[in-house]
């Protein structure tokens, strides 16, 4: 099967904020599987692709939901000229070919879909097709990696215990200031003050976090709002629509985040 489509062929930009890059490299060495544990909007995906990039694997990402089955992940039986004919699903297809799974925001899915990759996760490395009477050893390069929030966290909407504890685990969080306000300035192609003032209403907005806010404005949101800048959008109305808007339709919440907004660039 040629899966050069998944492979990254220009290098994703990214900043390592400690030692996640030798910790993951170490951890493919050995094909661990993986779980990236943090916030919306801080980076988990754009650190995988870079680490698919920079290992020069291909990397097969499905985003995870809660209409999501076990047959959207491993394949199933499809009717075409020919006649019944089996199409594997992105799961699959990694496991034959070699590639990182990546399962972003596994939370989303389904406990009894997440169930299917549980023999993937542990010395078997196998994974059952069980409509097909198949059972499919992972190829040595295969590794599973998945993403998770744990602000998500509920009665539920939470990973079982067995499914945590068959993965290595990375904290990720929003970078210091210094590091996010380079990625925003590179990323819209700012100045790295104004990158600096934005990343201030951020920390003003994470401050919320629990009074208000389920979460504050995240580093992608950021670039979001810098983009818009740098298209003659006037600074107000780029933070309004990026930063204010998207996170809350109170309007007292929203209040108090226009006048972080006014406050930080004075």
């Amino acid at each position: 099967m040629d899966i050069d489509g998944y492979r990254i062929s220009e290098q994703p930009y990214y900043l390592a904020s400690g030692n996640e890059v030798a910790l993951y490299e170490a951890a493919y060495a050995d094909r661990m599987p993986m779980m990236l544990k943090g916030p919306t909007g801080c980076g988990k995906t754009r650190f995988i692709e870079h680490m698919a990039w920079k290992l020069q694997r291909p990397l097969i990402t499905v985003a995870c939901h809660e209409d999501m089955t076990a047959s959207d992940l491993v394949g199933r039986y499809l009717l075409d000229e020919t006649g019944t004919v089996w199409h594997d699903g992105p799961l699959t297809i990694a496991v034959r070919c070699g590639a990182i799974c990546y399962l972003d925001e596994i939370v989303e899915a389904r406990q009894d879909t997440t169930v299917v990759i549980h023999p993937l996760t542990d010395e078997r490395r196998l994974l059952p097709l069980e409509k097909k009477n198949e059972l499919v050893r992972a190829h040595p390069d295969f590794q599973l990696v998945i993403s998770y929030n744990p602000g998500y966290q509920s009665a539920i909407k939470d990973l079982k215990e067995s499914t945590k504890q068959r993965f290595g685990a990375i904290d990720f969080d929003y970078p210091e200031k210094p590091l996010e306000a380079a990625i925003v300035a590179h990323e819209a192609k700012i100045d790295t003050a104004l990158a600096e003032s934005l990343v201030d209403i951020a920390a003003r907005s994470r401050n919320l976090r629990g009074s208000g806010l389920d979460e504050g404005a995240s580093t992608r949101m950021l670039i979001y709002a810098a983009r818009l800048i740098s298209r003659g959008i006037p600074i107000l109305e780029a933070c309004e629509v990026a930063l204010i808007t998207p996170v809350t339709d109170d309007a007292d919440i929203r209040d108090a985040l226009r006048s972080a907004v006014a406050a930080c660039l004075q």
